[in-house]
């Protein structure tokens, strides 16, 4: 009973972060999009230099909620070097593989506006499993450094 009780809650608390997860991942994407509009249309920017500004507001927001929200966990405190370094390499992986995709549509005909929505569909899984396996893992001996041995 105890456990299946401990069961229900871990499915409801995963539940949760999910959730969380998807609002903040909404955050970082309107933001990003408000920003790309704004450098797109209003300032003139090319695409590359469009897409970097508005990521760069993007992430900022998405960094501070995933962190401190959704895979909010005291211990991680301890590796904040870690922890950020491992959200700025996926965080760069990701905008290459972003901007390939908006481009590569944008060249068959596909507005950037709509590509960032299709390439957001890809990120909103890719990026669940990266943080919570590696970029802000519960489970923080995957973040100590292991000993040489000598």
């Amino acid at each position: 009973m105890v456990k299946k009780q401990a069961s229900r809650n871990s499915k409801k608390s995963e539940l949760l972060r999910i959730a969380e997860y998807l609002v903040s991942g909404g955050a970082y994407f309107w933001s990003g999009y408000i920003v790309f509009f704004i450098c797109d249309q209003l300032i003139g920017l090319n695409l590359f230099w469009a897409k970097l500004l508005a990521n760069i507001i993007g992430w900022t927001v998405n960094y501070l909620l995933q962190r401190y929200w959704v895979f909010n966990n005291k211990q991680l405190s301890k590796y904040k070097t870690k922890v950020t370094g491992r959200y700025i390499f996926i965080t760069l992986v990701n905008f290459g593989l972003d901007y390939l995709i908006v481009n590569f549509l944008k060249n068959n005909g596909l507005t950037p506006y709509i590509g960032q929505f299709v390439a957001s569909g890809l990120f909103t899984v890719w990026n669940y499993f990266w943080y919570k396996l590696w970029v802000f893992p519960e489970n923080t001996s995957k973040l100590k450094k292991k000993k040489r041995k000598k």
